[in-house]
Order: C-alpha cells, then sequence, then structure tokens
C-alpha cells in the first residue's frame, strides 16, 4: 500500500505436489486446479473464467492472532463470493495500544502464525483459490531480529556541514550528521570528508551551489575525529562529511515480533539473503513447503518506501557506480546528499542532473539484480511467483517490471493511467502476462466505499494495462478490543475513518459479490488471454513510475482519439523481443508500430540519449520501425556525465537515425499526429472526435478483443467523464470471414452484433457509454461464441431504436409503432413495421422492506431489525425518518399492470435511476442476471406478461450511516450518505418484429 506517506531518498499450479499434504487436501486436488487464461474460446470460457483469473483480496490479519478455524471459514467467504485468492498481510494500523497483540507469542512468523497461513493454504487446496503471502511483516520488507547495525539492514548516507571563509582554518571535530541517528542505531562509519567552494551561480532556492573543479577529499587529514584544514584565499567555502550507518526503519506500524524487525538494504545480497535465510531457518517447515506447491501463489513486496533523513545507501555503492560509469563517485557526493527528501548542494545544472541520473541508475541496477532478480529466483525455487510493486524511490520501474513475475501497481498511489503504461510495457516486452493493480483503497472511505467508486476507478486502470485486482480488503474477523462490526486494519485510523476498505460478510453489499466478483473475473479473462497491443512505444531515458508524468500528446490528444501507448526504457532493448519485423516492434507481443523519443521528463525535459540506447534505436530504425524524435535531438545529449568524446558519438548516431526515411523529427508538439500519419501509422482504434473513450486490445488465435471505457485519465480531472454516443472503428489482426461480438462481463453472455459497417480490415460501430461504464467488442469467426447466424447479413443503418440478432433472426427494436428503414449489408434496403407500445410506466407506489443492520452480542455478530413501509415517492434513506441512519438490504416492490394486447413481439426495459449501492432485479419471482452497475437499465424482456407483474429490486448498502451513530467518534465526522433506491424509476416498454 501507498499511503501518501513521504518517498525520501529518492501461477498456474504446480503439476507436482510435494509430500506432506493431508489426505483431504490431495483428494479434493482435482477439482481445485485453476486453469490459466487461455487464448481458445469455450462455451463457457466468458461466462464462467477459471478461478486462476478472478480478483483476488487483500487479507489483512493481526500478526499470528488468528484461529484455523475462523482462518478456513474465511476461505470459504471468499471462494463462495467467486473470488479467485488472498493476499497474506500483517496489517493492523487500527490498533494503537500493540500489546494486545502479544508480539513474543503471536507476531508474525511465530508460530501460531504459520499454522494460520497452512490453515489457510489447505483451505485453499479444497476451494481452488491460491494463496499470496507478503515477504516480511507489514512494509517495506523487514526481517525479525535483524538490528539497525547489521550489515543486511537498510542504509543512510547521513552528512555533516561547516562553513569556512576563504584563508581561515577549521579546526576541530568533523562535522556530526545534521541528523541524529534512529533509535536503535549504536554504530555509523565516516566515509569521506570533503571540502568545496560554494559558487553561487549554480544555488537555487533549496540547494547551495558548488564548483566540482574546487571539490577536495579531506578523510585522510582526519585524526582522532579531529580535522584541521585552511580554506584557500578567496570566496566561501563548506566542509561535508559523509555518514553511512543503518536508517533504523521499522516495518509500518509495528511491532510485528519479537525481536523486533528492521527493514533490509533492498541493494545488497546481504539484505535479500536475510530475508531468504529467515524464511529457510524459521518459516519453512515440511508441511508449508509441501502447500505453497499446492496452493501458493506469489510472495508480494509492497512499494518501496524507505525511509530515511539522508541519501538511500548500500556500502556497495561507490564500487558500483564506478563500475558502472568509469569514474569514482566520492566527487560526486555533494550533488546526491539528501536532508529530509531534499537535495543539499548543487554543480552546474546540466552537470548536476547527468551526476543524480548516473548514480540514481546505478542504485536501479542493484535493486534490480540483487533485490528483485534474487528473491524472483528463490521464489521460484519454493514453486511460487514474485509480484511486486516495484516503485517508490528513483530506481527504472519499466526495467522492474520485465523482471518480476507479475508486477503491480495501485490505484490509490497511482496519479494518473501512464504509471499503469510504465509497468505494462516492461510486463508485455519480457512476455508475461498479469499487470496486478492493489485495487480500491480510498483514504477516510472505510464502511462508505462504494462498488460503484471501486468500478469507476478500475475501469480507466484496465485500458492502461491492468488485468488482475486484489482488492483493498478483506480484514480478518476479530482482534482484541474492537468493537462492531469487527477488527479492520486501517479503520480507525489516527482517530478517525481510515483508507480502503474492510469487504466481507461484516458488509450488507457482501450479498451481491458474486456479481462483482463475476464481472471482474470476465474482464481479467479477456484481459490476460493472447498478447497484449499497443500502437507506439515511448522511449523513457529514466524508467520512474508512479510520477503522474505521461507522454507528449499521446497522453492529452492521442488517447482521446483512440490512440494507446506503453513506455520502455534502455534495459527492454536487450530483451530477445526487441526485434523488427514487418515494421513492428515486438511483433509476437505488444507489435509497437512505432518509437517515440522525447525529452526527459524528470531532467528539464532535456533530449537525451544514452550512446548505446541511440545504438539499439538505430539498429530498430534500420530494420524497418518507424521512429519520431520530438524535441531538439540533433544536439542530443547523454543522460550521464559523458566521457570523452561520448556526446560527439551520440550525436553521429542520432544523425544516422535522422537521414533514415521512416524517422523523423518534430519540434512542435501538435505536429506528432502529422509525423505518425506520414509514416503510414494509424491506430488499431480510431474516433472522429475527441472522446473520453479508452481502449485496450488484445490478439488471440481466434479474436481480436478491444475492451472499451468511458473513463479519464486521472481521478483528479475534471470536469467529470459525460456520456458518450459516437461511432468507433477498430481494426481486425487475424484473416478469415469475421465478425463483431459484444461480451456482457456482468451476464457473461456473448451476443453477435447486428448493426456495423465493414471496410476492409476496419469494422466500425457504435458506442454508447455512460461514465465509467465498459464494453468488450471481440472481432472472429462467425460460430466463434456459439451463435447460429453463421453469413446472415448485418444491418449497417436503421431508423430504429436498435437492431439485433434474436432468435427470430435479425431484429428491430422500437419504443413506439412505426415502420422502420434498415439498409442491408447486401446492399438491400428493408422496411419492418412494429405494433403499438404501451407508454412508460411510472410506479406510483413501492412496498419497501428493511432489513436494518446494528452491532449484535460482540464485534464479530450483526443484529438485525425488519421495518416495513409504503413509499409513494422514492428518496434515498436519509431522507426517510425511518431509515435515516440505517444500513443494510432493502427489498422494493411494485406492480405494474399491462395491457391486454400485451404479446410475445413486446418487451420492456426498466431504468433504475439512482441506486446505491448494489442491486439485484426479479420479476415475477425469476430472479434476473447481474446488471450493469454503472449503467442500472435491465431488459426484463419475455419475463413480462399481460396484466399485473411484480417488480423486486433488491438494494444493500454501505454501513457508514450505521456507524455515524454507533461510533461517532470515528465516523461522526463522515456525511450521512444518500443510499438506496432513488430513481427515477421507468418501465420502458418496447415491440420487436423480425426483419423481413
Amino acid at each position: 500500500m501507498h499511503e501518501a506517506i513521504p518517498q525520501r531518498g529518492g501461477m498456474s499450479r504446480r503439476a507436482v505436489l510435494a509430500a506432506g499434504l493431508t489426505a483431504g487436501a490431495v483428494a479434493a486436488l482435482g477439482a481445485a486446479v485453476p486453469a490459466a487464461a487461455s487464448g481458445t474460446t469455450t462455451d463457457n470460457w466468458f461466462a464462467a473464467p477459471v478461478k486462476s483469473v478472478r480478483p483476488r483480496f487483500r487479507w489483512w490479519w493481526p500478526d499470528g492472532l488468528v484461529d484455523p478455524d475462523e482462518i478456513a471459514r474465511e476461505i470459504d467467504q471468499i471462494a463462495d463470493a467467486g473470488f479467485g485468492g488472498v493476499e497474506i498481510a500483517a496489517v493492523h494500523h487500527s490498533i494503537k495500544d500493540k500489546s494486545v497483540l502479544d508480539t513474543a507469542h503471536h507476531g508474525w512468523g511465530s508460530r501460531p502464525w504459520r499454522d494460520g497461513v497452512e490453515a489457510a493454504l489447505r483451505r485453499a487446496v479444497r476451494r481452488g483459490l491460491t494463496v499470496d503471502i507478503t515477504l516480511g511483516p507489514s512494509w517495506p520488507v523487514a526481517v525479525p531480529g535483524l538490528t539497525p547495525d547489521d550489515e543486511a539492514a537498510a542504509q543512510e548516507l547521513a552528512h555533516g556541514r561547516a562553513a569556512v571563509t576563504g584563508g581561515s582554518t577549521y579546526q576541530g571535530p568533523v562535522p556530526p550528521p545534521v541528523h541524529a541517528p534512529a533509535a536503535g542505531v549504536t554504530r555509523q562509519r565516516l566515509l569521506a570528508v570533503q571540502a568545496a567552494r560554494v559558487q553561487p551561480a549554480y544555488s537555487t532556492r533549496k540547494e547551495t551551489g558548488l564548483d566540482l573543479a574546487s571539490v577536495q577529499d579531506l578523510t585522510a587529514t582526519v585524526t582522532d575525529s579531529t580535522l584541521t584544514w585552511t580554506a584557500p584565499a578567496g570566496g566561501d567555502w563548506v566542509i561535508v562529511s559523509y555518514w553511512a550507518r543503518g536508517s533504523g526503519q521499522q516495518p509500518e506500524s509495528g511491532p510485528h515480533s519479537a525481536p523486533a524487525a528492521y527493514a533490509v538494504d533492498h541493494f545488497s545480497p546481504a539484505g535479500t539473503d536475510a530475508v531468504t535465510s529467515y524464511w529457510q531457518d524459521h518459516i519453512l517447515t515440511p508441511s508449508l513447503r509441501s502447500l505453497l506447491r499446492a496452493a501458493g501463489g506469489s510472495f508480494f513486496e509492497d512499494s518501496v518506501e524507505l525511509e530515511t533523513d539522508g541519501l538511500t545507501w548500500t556500502p556497495l555503492l561507490p564500487e558500483t557506480f564506478e563500475k558502472h560509469t568509469g569514474r569514482p563517485l566520492l566527487p560526486y557526493l555533494p550533488a546526491l546528499v539528501l536532508d529530509n527528501g531534499n537535495q543539499v548542494f548543487a554543480f552546474e545544472a546540466q552537470l548536476t542532473r547527468q551526476i543524480r541520473h548516473d548514480f540514481w541508475e546505478t542504485v536501479s541496477g542493484l535493486f534490480n539484480r540483487n533485490h528483485l532478480t534474487a528473491l524472483r529466483d528463490w521464489a521460484h525455487t519454493l514453486g511460487m511467483t514474485l509480484r511486486s510493486q516495484p516503485y517508490g524511490l528513483q530506481t527504472d520501474a519499466i526495467a522492474s517490471a520485465a523482471i518480476l513475475d507479475v508486477p503491480e501497481g495501485e490505484s490509490l498511489g497511482f496519479k494518473n493511467l501512464d504509471d499503469y503504461r510504465c509497468l505494462a510495457g516492461g510486463r508485455d516486452m519480457a512476455g508475461r502476462t498479469v499487470l496486478s493493480c492493489e485495487a480500491g483503497a480510498y483514504n477516510g472511505s472505510a464502511y462508505s466505499t462504494t462498488w460503484d467508486r471501486f468500478l469507476r476507478t478500475m475501469g480507466g486502470a484496465y485500458a492502461a494495462g491492468v488485468n488482475q485486482t486484489v482488492v483493498h480488503g478483506f480484514s480478518y474477523a476479530t482482534a482484541p478490543g474492537v468493537v462492531w462490526p469487527g477488527f479492520a486494519a486501517f479503520s480507525p485510523y489516527n482517530g478517525t475513518a481510515g483508507y480502503g476498505e474492510s469487504w466481507g460478510p461484516r458488509q450488507p453489499t457482501w450479498r451481491h459479490a458474486e456479481d462483482i466478483s463475476g464481472y471482474l473475473g470476465r474482464v481479467h479473462q479477456v484481459l490476460q488471454s493472447g498478447t497484449a497491443r499497443a500502437d507506439v512505444a515511448v522511449f523513457r531515458q529514466t524508467g520512474y513510475t508512479a510520477t503522474g508524468i505521461g507522454a507528449s500528446w499521446f497522453t492529452a490528444t492521442g488517447v482521446p482519439l483512440g490512440w494507446s501507448h506503453q513506455f520502455l526504457s534502455g534495459p527492454l532493448l536487450d530483451l530477445p523481443s526487441a526485434t523488427v519485423s514487418g515494421g513492428r516492434l515486438a511483433p509476437d507481443g505488444p507489435a509497437y508500430k512505432a518509437l517515440f523519443v522525447e525529452g526527459d521528463f524528470f531532467y528539464g525535459s532535456t533530449p537525451t540519449l544514452a550512446v548505446e540506447d541511440a545504438r539499439k534505436i538505430l539498429a530498430l530504425a534500420e530494420a524497418g520501425l518507424p521512429v519520431v524524435l520530438f524535441g531538439a535531438f540533433d544536439q542530443a545529449l547523454t543522460p550521464g556525465v559523458p566521457d570523452q568524446g561520448e556526446t560527439d558519438r551520440l550525436r553521429d548516431l542520432v544523425a544516422r537515425l535522422l537521414a533514415l526515411p521512416h524517422v523523423v523529427r518534430v519540434t512542435d508538439k501538435a505536429a506528432i499526429g502529422d509525423a505518425l500519419a506520414g509514416l503510414g501509422v494509424r491506430a488499431d482504434v480510431r474516433y472522429a472526435t475527441s472522446s473520453t473513450l479508452l481502449n485496450a486490445h488484445r490478439v488471440t488465435a481466434d479474436a481480436d478483443f478491444y475492451y472499451l471505457c468511458n473513463g479519464k485519465h486521472a481521478e483528479t480531472v475534471k470536469p467529470p467523464v459525460a456520456a458518450i454516443d459516437h461511432d468507433v472503428t477498430l481494426r481486425r489482426t487475424r484473416g478469415g470471414r469475421t465478425v463483431p461480438y459484444l461480451l456482457d462481463p456482468w451476464t457473461g453472455e456473448a451476443t453477435r452484433l447486428a448493426r456495423y459497417t465493414e471496410d476492409g480490415d476496419d469494422f466500425t460501430l457504435r458506442v454508447t457509454l455512460q461514465p465509467g461504464q465498459t464494453m468488450i467488442v471481440a472481432l472472429g469467426r462467425p460460430g466463434l461464441f456459439g451463435d447460429r447466424y453463421g453469413s446472415s447479413p448485418h444491418a449497417e443503418t436503421t431508423d430504429a431504436d436498435a437492431v439485433l440478432f434474436t432468435e427470430r433472426g435479425l431484429t428491430v427494436r422500437a419504443r413506439t409503432a412505426g415502420t422502420w428503414t434498415t439498409r442491408l449489408s447486401q446492399g438491400r434496403t428493408v422496411t419492418t413495421r412494429t405494433p403499438a407500445v404501451p407508454a412508460p410506466i411510472t410506479p406510483d407506489r413501492w412496498e419497501l422492506e428493511v432489513d436494518d443492520w446494528y452491532p449484535g452480542p460482540d464485534a464479530t455478530r450483526t443484529g438485525h431489525v425488519r421495518r416495513s413501509l409504503t413509499l409513494d415517492t422514492l428518496r434515498p434513506w436519509s431522507q426517510i425518518p425511518e431509515l435515516a441512519d440505517s444500513a443494510g438490504v432493502g427489498r422494493y416492490r411494485t406492480t405494474v399492470t399491462l395491457p391486454a394486447d400485451w404479446t410475445s413481439s413486446h418487451g420492456a426495459v426498466l431504468e433504475l435511476g439512482q441506486v446505491s449501492d448494489t442491486f439485484r432485479v426479479s420479476v415475477n419471482g425469476r430472479r434476473l442476471p447481474a446488471a450493469d452497475r454503472l449503467h442500472p437499465v435491465v431488459d426484463l424482456g419475455s419475463c413480462l406478461r399481460r396484466g399485473d407483474n411484480t417488480i423486486e429490486v433488491e438494494v444493500a448498502t454501505p454501513l457508514v450511516n450505521r456507524l455515524r451513530v454507533e461510533q461517532p467518534a470515528v465516523f461522526g465526522g463522515v456525511a450521512r450518505q444518500d443510499h438506496g433506491l432513488v430513481g427515477p424509476v421507468r418501465l420502458v416498454p418496447y415491440a420487436q418484429v423480425a426483419v423481413g
């Protein structure tokens, strides 16, 4: 979880089970194996997504204070609700008195914790779920018993300073660090002492300018921790000392263990060895090893939130920096040290940028090599994978995503969709499948989060490459001292409603959770199938993410026109997939049609390229890849400090690049689109005018799948997204006869689209979506989803309300009587007459039965009060005196009467208007399939009959209105919320007749 904390310092199932499983678990295994998402469609491929692609929960435990029977019960609850797995995480920010958790006996990694993990895995085997486990207690990764002074512990480089006037002498102790060491840190080592002349011309608002040429190493003159040094005459000087020491950081909201845990060095083998050795020696019993191979999924690491008052450090840095750059690190240290996250000194601006680039590139290599790669390889020895959020520091998260089995982003910390596109580029270039998301954490929204809000958040993330969600989250039932409705990881949080949500049976909406999990699972099924496609690769000289920084033209202009893009960094150009065929980069993967290179946003938008990257891009262009350079690349600079002649070599490579016929350089952002068109590059999805429609494209052997969402680039974008209704052109990549299908992720139905136009490989259809609403279109062969329409003609235009395929064939639908004209794909125009249709009906009376939820006899049990009301006008519960502070489940019933001439040609849609939160609809005692939460309009079809019809709408609410009065100290500051069926509700009849 990435909780607005200052960023400082910058499987599928294993085939063979090991021995040790219980007989019952082994017996159940045959039915529990989760199948991977496949490129081959079957009758139930979409309707019943396999468990391996279904959404998962972050499962919060109060360390090891858990009961195995309750653990098994909660696995059943999650499985019964249609979710596919869990991630066990020790998180208890809500518990201020940590002594009640008894870490000496029930801490993370203790025997009771291990028993709980084994209970979860055993039950998961029986239910076909997978269990992920965090690598340490809370975050960042830490090891019990490690001390801040240990070699394997997280390190920092602190600095001290003293001012010296030119010509004067400094005599005294080496300047001590400006910040005292953290608690538990007992040793600090003097790394170096330097002096440098102050250069005011290089100073900034926060940084003191220094002259690099004046830097002197005074370390050898230190005697018994004292220093005597006379500054050269002229100007002001500064003495800077550098102290290497442990950072003393502990995992969030600890203690979690006894002995206490401390964060490990994330850049050295020693730090990783401390993690893996602790697991090998203290956690991985034979039975647990066997169970991990049966139901284990991934080890998980949260975002890299290493906190220090100084500079994140590892003893390996000086040697590694010199090996990486060919230059010593120490003379550059003044431009690198930090004070509470702020730079302290600076040299000349361009040089300073280059020094910092080289430093963080070195750090990035250490992190990716010694931490992520090593942990991934260790996880594989246990039959597990590694899932991680590889950001938080100034490291190349794009390259990290290519290393990880499952890279993960987060809806709380990511500022916009381009943050996901960074990770998606690494995933797809490495040939991996899943990009996960820590989904649905909202500050101050505990017990008031709606699934509506969750779906709006995730809609755009899916378009940007996410295809798995770890929902934030599911709290273990109870802990000492908690009150109804039970233990919650983040609520209360600092005395108020906290982060995320505690989903589960404690929530009234859990009654409908299977509808949500089914929807998410079907979206995942599609988006994990085949390979992802993106139109353009945007090259990043610096591969940070979680920054909110997008791409010139594409983010603001290209995406609203249908373009899709992902980000690549230099290391990805070394992957085996980085080849060109038919003008496409990574032709068997994302198949980018062009590479876009612009200035480095993280370093003043300077047009930079490393010589090796320029050489690789030149080779790709020579192989036929179109390239667009935006900016003054004829005057390109190296991102790091250049060697002798390196800038000239770079510019020679760029000149050769620009001389190629399919490489263009533009200096006006508005010209980028024309440059792509001039190179013959077109988007796979196109809209005639700018739109809020977002898209993702997947290609399988059977079909092109297009996920469409009316969303927004970032949660904070204003004004809000409006409804859209316009044509969209989709391109097919497979040959042969192709027809479009509409895949409904709420019901699982795949229906042949009846109205579209076809022009070569382009299919143009109408897309009408409400804010946040999604749509999935498949372009595949006739009969792919079992339809029987074969080569039947489709409609290209009609003046009826709609045209669709039904059991009667091509059919027009209208809400009024009339004669309708339809032009068919064969070129023939036909007319169809529909009979009289009753006028829309607005029910004027509702019977409402409410199951009102209250605190029960203990923290985990809920009391229920039944209330019955008659409503002449629909209003939110907050405006109904009897329900103003209520939360629970309401059942609204009304009767509508249809005329005697109602026939099988008639039907109706039920427009629910505003309804919150989850709902289900029944007609005449028949429950209908799940309906679109973001567009609550339900086709009642053949369920209606002449005469009286009973319509029931069951609505479930969040708990917040009840908690406002039951726990006013925590939730009293939350505004009373409007839930329930608010409407306006209308029954809108239609008639539909087969086209003659």
